[in-house]
């Protein structure tokens, strides 16, 4: 008897370990769910197809190394597909899900929050009246570990970081994916645009070069949101310094913390002063370091005060050269006594005490971490029935990520210098004190030092921060900012 128990024991446990073998949490390589729908935009309503899955990331030899998600929208009532517009869209990070724009900017379907962006309960999503579908055919893409994205280790062997995390790597396979992705679903013959927000914005300037010489793929357009470029952010200096005074202008103009003779005048009529005495009067007083004159740096910080709603004495104590950080905790320290967000310097946060150069947290990425993150994950699974129990990474395992060799910003000149039908578009967010506006404006005017490009490129901004299009009047502006691109650059 105690034998055969034993033996029905084993016989059970080799069983169970076969289901669990059987049950393992792997995300499809390669799977499609499709889905109909229907939405008004612009007063107009129409159907519309959602394709949600995985598509590999090939090697050399033919074998699949990753498999990307991604969400394709098609309108129904095209007659002619291949003259249909295709956005390609990617968020940043890096190591961000393409949830961002995809369920709160271009997409047929935005999140339930306010108008001026804040989150309310209960969660959830409705139609995006503003959404661009009406021009365009979309897809959202996730990169390798973003989303619900995953790479896959060959047997026994780790995953070869080198091919997928860095920006060189990300440009380059995220090309061949897309090459994939055009021919299997028969959109050569379209316009083409990519958009990208945030390191997106360095992800997409590299994929134009390498889309039209790896690829001979070319594009119509390319429209950067927010722009990370990182020859202008993180590598010090008077010019990265300098440029954030007019955010800082813009930030403190909003929180009321600027001096009456600005504060009584409209953003607009104050930030091409802060402009001008970035441009003529910081950067060079800057670049003089500890051999400026006194007088100088007392006239100079006199007036960064002025702009910026920071006391002179801090100023002076920086050195003329204020960190982001630091201006973040210490704009409204002796005022209200709270702090400002990065991406979004509308919001406000609660520090555990009022000392400090920086932040205890991000207060505005906190609350969208709140609204966005049930909205993806019910949205992909109960609308578009794309069932997996993988996690939807919202920020993904993507670092170290390898920042060496970008050359994105020439990669863009040189793809627009080749292609005379590649025209650009930029979008940022007054209160951005990440990727600030005039970060982005100057990267504008850095792209193509001949001036012989201008035409084909240009610049919008928004009262809103670093996801300008939370906030239901922006939303509905920047989207008919791209509705206009695309129609006038391929008409």
């Amino acid at each position: 008897m105690r034998t055969s128990f034993r033996g029905m024991l084993l016989a059970f446990l080799i069983f169970y370990s076969g289901l669990l073998a059987g049950q393992e949490r792997k995300l499809p390589i390669d799977t499609t769910v499709v889905t109909e729908h229907s939405v008004t935009v612009n007063g107009e309503r129409f159907s519309y197809k959602a394709e949600t899955g995985t598509q590999p990331v090939w090697d050399e030899m033919g074998n699949p190394t990753a498999a990307l998600h991604y969400t394709y929208y098609t309108r129904n009532d095209v007659k002619d597909r291949a003259a249909r517009p295709l956005l390609i869209s990617f968020n940043g990070g890096p190591g961000s899900g393409s949830v961002w724009m995809h369920l709160a900017y271009t997409g047929p379907r935005v999140l339930r929050i306010d108008d001026e962006g804040y989150p309310v309960q209960p969660y959830g999503v409705k139609e995006n009246p503003f959404s661009v579908l009406d021009v365009t055919d979309i897809v959202y893409v996730n990169p390798a570990n973003t989303g619900y994205s995953r790479t896959i280790p060959e047997m026994g062997k780790e995953v070869d970081r080198e091919k997928f995390f860095g920006i060189n790597a990300d440009v380059k396979y995220l090309a061949e994916w897309l090459n994939t992705f055009v021919t299997r679903h028969n959109r050569w013959n379209s316009p083409k645009y990519i958009i990208g927000e945030s390191y997106g914005g360095t992800r997409v300037m590299g994929l134009s070069l390498a889309l039209q010489n790896q690829q001979w793929m070319y594009l119509n357009g390319v429209i950067m949101v927010s722009p990370a470029d990182y020859k202008v952010i993180r590598v010090g200096g008077p010019v990265s310094s300098a440029m954030n005074l007019p955010y800082y202008t813009a930030a403190a103009w909003y929180q009321k913390a600027l001096p009456p003779a600005l504060q009584q005048k409209d953003l607009l009529d104050i930030l091409p002063e802060s402009e001008d005495f970035t441009v003529n009067t910081l950067i060079p007083a800057i670049a003089k370091g500890g051999f400026i004159a006194d007088a100088e740096r007392d006239a100079v910080a006199e007036k960064m005060s002025y702009y910026s709603g920071l006391s002179k004495k801090e100023i002076l104590q920086h050195n003329l050269d204020v960190p982001t950080s630091y201006f973040w905790k210490a704009l409204l320290r002796d005022r209200s006594g709270y702090t400002i967000g990065r991406l979004d310097s509308r919001y406000l946060g609660i520090d555990k005490s009022l000392t400090g150069n920086r932040p205890d947290y991000n207060s505005e990425l906190t609350s969208w971490l709140h609204s966005f993150t049930p909205a993806i994950n019910y949205y992909l699974q109960e609308e578009l029935k794309f069932k997996t129990d993988i996690k939807y990474n919202m920020f993904g395992p993507v670092r170290p990520w390898n920042n060496e060799n970008d050359d994105t910003r020439d990669n863009l000149r040189q793809a627009m210098a080749q292609n005379p039908y590649l025209n650009v578009l930029i979008q940022s967010g007054y209160y951005d004190g990440a990727t600030t506006y005039f970060n982005a404006k100057y990267t504008m005017w850095q792209l193509d030092p001949s001036g012989k490009m201008q035409d084909r490129m240009s610049f919008k901004a928004y009262r809103s921060g670093h996801m300008m299009y939370l906030r239901r009047e922006d939303l509905k502006t920047a989207n008919e900012h791209i509705r206009q691109f695309i129609e006038s650059s391929f008409l």
